[in-house]
């Protein structure tokens, strides 16, 4: 074999090399998407063997098919759509609400000595009750109209937003504060420039799990108090005995909570990546 062609072959290995290196991120992503449907299609084929079997009676666990065409028939006659934007809706209110709050709070209590010291532990006292322990005083206040469902799912997002606000500006590494001192940044250009993209994960982080919070702070209260709403509709099903929209209605839950968190997982993961290139420049 001659020198040229031996240099040929390893041009080619290493051509082959490198394609298999740049692949290798997107089978492992496709492997880790091929496991992770494993088990929601173990349960799928176990819960149609029970219903086919009848281990229990169809009144209670009811065929796969019978919640799909029950699921389609609810899409038809538009009753699906307009809970589920209803339900959306006040997802997205509370969160700019609950959101904006635990932004300004967090900033506030980072950025200023005195408000840790005397209002901080105040707040994180308060942020302790869970949603249920304020509903009845709510109710007093609020009525059981759309203000008590957007108040209190706005609860549920204030402390990730504040606690990770809080921690993300805290954790800014000192040598980036020193770099604005030195460039005599304002505080706002300190704040802007430096303190910001340094905290920005950890905010986003935040606002992820308070997301992931509503929605099911959401859930809850349409089920204890709304005439809307998918929560609505479970509790329709469960009035009218009708255990295929309960299940339609947990089946949702669960697809909507699902792609929510995987779309803030790849912000999150972009805002970690930004910061890293803001903290490298």
């Amino acid at each position: 074999m001659s020198l040229s062609q031996v240099e040929a072959q390893s041009v080619t290995w290493q051509s082959d090399r490198n394609v298999l290196k740049n692949l290798k991120p997107f089978l492992m992503h496709i492997l880790q998407f091929i496991c992770g449907l494993i088990l929601p299609l173990l349960v799928l084929c176990i819960w149609e063997i029970a219903a086919r079997r009848q281990w229990l009676p169809e009144q209670i666990l009811p065929a796969p098919q019978l919640v799909w065409s029950t699921s389609l028939e609810l899409w038809q006659s538009g009753d699906l759509q307009s809970n589920f934007i209803i339900s959306s809706k006040r997802i997205i209110y509370s969160v700019l609400l609950g959101s904006t709050i635990g932004l300004t709070l967090g900033i506030w209590f980072a950025l200023s000595k005195s408000a840790q010291q005397y209002i901080l532990p105040s707040i994180q006292l308060l942020t302790r009750f869970p949603i249920i322990g304020w509903i009845p005083l709510l109710m007093i206040f609020l009525g059981i109209d759309e203000a008590l469902k957007i108040v209190a799912i706005s609860l549920a997002v204030i402390s990730p937003v504040l606690i990770a606000t809080f921690k993300g500006i805290q954790h800014v590494p000192q040598h980036l504060l020193e770099v604005a001192s030195v460039y005599q940044f304002s505080k706002w250009q300190t704040f802007n420039k430096v303190i910001l993209p340094a905290s920005l994960p950890a905010v986003i982080s935040g606002l992820r799990q308070g997301i992931m919070q509503a929605w099911l702070a959401l859930v809850f209260v349409e089920l204890l108090a709304s005439s809307e709403g998918i929560g609505y509709l479970m509790v329709w099903g469960r009035q009218l005995m009708q255990m295929d929209i309960i299940y339609m209605g947990i089946i949702l839950i669960g697809l909507t909570g699902f792609f929510l968190d995987s779309i803030l997982a790849a912000i999150e993961r972009f805002t970690r990546f930004y910061s890293t290139r803001t903290r490298g420049v």
